[in-house]
């Protein structure tokens, strides 16, 4: 359905989840991928492998790091000659509810979480940026949240870096619209990933489910699904917007 021949995309925290799913997805439909990791290279390797192994490319970055962002970046245009695709997805998830953590480690959260989850996608927005200018065209896509609309309670530095991301994707959509590079955005609910495995296995697993009227969360590659769409030709006309994959368990 999708046709992405001769496009080189980036993908931030493709070794798992949501970010393998995309990977896989973009790939199918003849990407060249570049497969950012944290941490966990032998995971990014394994999708490497599934990809195929070459064309594709294994690159690392610490995302609370702006200089490692920048490197991850230019090997990628380095390594491909050009960058068409950037998938913000990487992110980080820590409860930190008000009345339970010392005020050390409500600071330690917010800072943690905001340099990974909103001013590590601003950089890499920003490098990504720089290649797709002197190119004239390119397509940025954020991984959001539900939480950025209906709040966050225990972790409010999460929610606050989502709500960030999609005023930074709306404003970015203005600034780079006369550059033919669109900025989009995808708000999952839950989703049958590993950061959420331990709330989907726990006491509240079903209450989550029930949540939709589906009752179940999205599957990774149905939120994939809604990235390559934004990402794709004929979507220009979406730049700015924000798809809602959260099986209707909250509407805006």
């Amino acid at each position: 359905m999708f046709d992405f021949t001769n496009k080189v995309a980036l993908v931030t925290g493709a070794s798992r989840g949501i970010g393998r799913e995309i990977a896989h997805m973009l790939a199918e439909a003849g990407a060249q991928v570049a497969i950012h990791y944290g941490l966990n290279r032998e995971a990014a390797e394994e999708v490497w492998h599934a990809l195929g192994g070459e064309p594709h490319l294994v690159v690392q970055a610490e995302m609370g790091d702006a200089a490692a962002i920048q490197a991850m970046v230019e090997k990628t245009v380095a390594h491909f000659g050009r960058l068409d695709i950037l998938i913000n997805n990487a992110g980080i998830f820590e409860a930190h509810p008000l009345a339970e953590v010392r005020y050390a480690e409500w600071q330690q959260h917010w800072q943690r979480i905001l340099e990974v989850n909103l001013l590590g996608a601003a950089n890499a927005i920003y490098c990504a940026a720089q290649q797709m200018m002197k190119q004239r065209s390119g397509r940025i896509i954020n991984i959001s949240s539900r939480g950025a609309f209906r709040g966050e309670p225990d972790a409010p530095a999460y929610g606050a870096s989502k709500s960030g991301m999609n005023a930074m994707s709306g404003s970015l959509a203005k600034y780079l619209a006369p550059y033919n590079i669109y900025v989009a955005t995808v708000a999952p609910g839950f989703v049958e990933t590993d950061m959420a495995a331990a709330s989907l296995s726990g006491e509240q697993g079903a209450q989550i489910r029930a949540q939709s009227s589906l009752n179940r969360v999205a599957r990774p590659a149905e939120v994939a699904y809604a990235a390559l769409f934004l990402a794709s030709e004929g979507a220009e006309f979406s730049t700015g917007t924000i798809i809602d994959v959260n099986g209707a368990s909250y509407l805006r």
